[in-house]
C-alpha cells in the first residue's frame, strides 16, 4: 500500500444473519420475505373454473404469468390440455396460504394439481420442470419429449441446465436491477455485474449451440449440418419451451425501469443473433402466445377477449 493510501474497509458478518435483514426492507418483495416456510394462513385452493367445483378439469394449475409461470402454460397450451387455471397473487403473498403450501411445500408458482393421478388419486406438483416433465410423460407427447434415447438425453441435460442456471441467474440478475433497494448501490452494482456477466455467459451458450457448434457426442466445433432451429435435434421439444421464457424476458419489458437502460441494450442483446432469431420463432407459435397470457391477471385473457381477438389466437 502507498504512503497516505487509505486501506478500504473489509465488510465483517455480524454474529447471526439475522442482524442483516433489516438492510433488505425497501426491496419490493421485502413485505413477505421471510426464512421460515409453511402457511401464514388458512385459505383453501379455489377448484375448477371461476371456483366451480362441479365443473373442474382433471388438471388445476396454480400461478403467475411470470417466466417460470410461462413454461408449464405455454406446455399445456401446446399439448392441449384440459385445465383451470387459477392466478396466485405472490404479491400480496396468496403462496402461504395453507391451500398453496399443500400443493407446493416450497409456495413458489407455479403448482399443479392432476386430480386423476397415480392410482386415480389427486396428485399434487410443483416446480416447473417437474410438472412439465409429469404431463408430457403422463399425456404421451412424444414431440415434446423425444423417445430416442440419445435425443431424450439431450432433452434433459437442457432441462436441468435451465433450472440450475439459466432461470435462477437471470432471475438474480433481474432482481438488483429493478427490484434490489434504491439506495443501496453498491450492492446493486456488483449483483447486476455479478448476475448480468452470468447471464450473459448463458446466452451464449445458447447463441454457440444455436449457431451449430456443439454434436453432445464431445466435439466443440461447428457441425456440418449448420445452424439448429431448436435445441434438441431438429423439431420444437420441451427444452425449447422451458428454456424460451428467461430469454425471452430480456427482450420485453419485465426489466426495464424508467430512468434505466433496457434490459436489451444494457446486455447488448444484439450480440446473439441466432438466439434472437430462436426466441422468435418460438413467440409466434399460437400456443406460446396463449401460455405467456396464462395466469396474467385473469386465468386465460384470451376467452375473454373480444371476438375479433380471439380469432387471432
Amino acid at each position: 500500500m502507498a504512503v497516505g493510501e487509505k486501506k478500504l474497509a473489509e465488510w465483517v458478518p455480524p454474529n447471526k444473519i439475522d442482524e442483516l435483514y433489516a438492510k433488505t426492507k425497501d426491496n419490493q418483495f421485502a413485505g413477505i420475505n421471510r426464512p421460515t416456510a409453511g402457511p401464514r394462513a388458512e385459505a383453501a385452493l379455489e377448484v375448477g373454473p371461476k371456483g366451480d367445483a362441479a365443473a373442474a378439469a382433471p388438471l388445476q394449475l396454480y400461478s403467475l404469468a411470470t417466466p417460470n409461470g410461462w413454461k408449464v402454460g405455454i406446455l399445456l397450451e401446446e399439448i392441449g390440455a384440459n385445465y383451470d387455471a387459477h392466478v396466485v397473487n405472490i404479491g400480496a403473498g396468496e403462496q402461504f396460504s395453507s391451500g398453496f403450501v399443500g400443493a407446493t411445500p416450497n409456495s413458489k408458482i407455479p403448482a399443479l394439481i392432476d386430480k386423476e393421478g397415480p392410482g386415480g388419486k389427486p396428485t399434487a406438483l410443483m416446480e416447473s420442470a417437474a410438472i412439465m416433465l409429469y404431463l408430457v410423460e403422463k399425456l404421451q407427447s412424444d414431440y415434446l419429449l423425444p423417445k430416442d434415447t440419445r435425443l431424450r438425453s439431450e432433452c434433459m441435460q437442457w432441462l436441468f441446465w435451465q433450472v440450475g442456471g439459466q432461470g435462477p441467474m437471470t432471475g438474480n440478475f433481474g432482481h438488483f436491477k429493478v427490484y434490489a433497494p434504491p439506495q443501496e448501490v453498491q450492492a446493486r452494482n456488483y449483483g447486476v455485474a455479478r448476475y448480468g456477466m452470468e447471464v450473459k455467459r448463458l446466452c451464449s451458450v445458447l447463441e454457440r449451440h444455436l449457431e451449430g457448434y456443439g454434436d453432445f457426442s464431445g466435439n466443440a466445433g461447428l457441425r456440418p449440418e449448420g445452424p439448429r432451429s431448436y435445441l434438441v435435434g431438429e423439431n420444437y421439444s420441451v427444452a425449447d419451451i422451458a428454456c424460451f421464457p428467461w430469454a425471452y424476458m430480456l427482450w420485453g419489458k419485465g426489466y426495464n425501469r424508467p430512468g434505466q437502460p433496457d434490459a436489451k441494450d444494457f446486455l447488448s442483446m444484439d450480440e446473439y443473433p441466432h438466439l434472437k432469431a430462436w426466441v422468435d420463432r418460438i413467440a409466434a407459435r399460437p400456443a406460446v402466445q396463449r401460455g405467456i397470457r396464462v395466469c396474467a391477471g385473469s386465468p386465460k385473457p384470451w376467452l375473454e377477449a373480444p371476438k375479433k381477438e380471439k380469432a387471432k389466437l
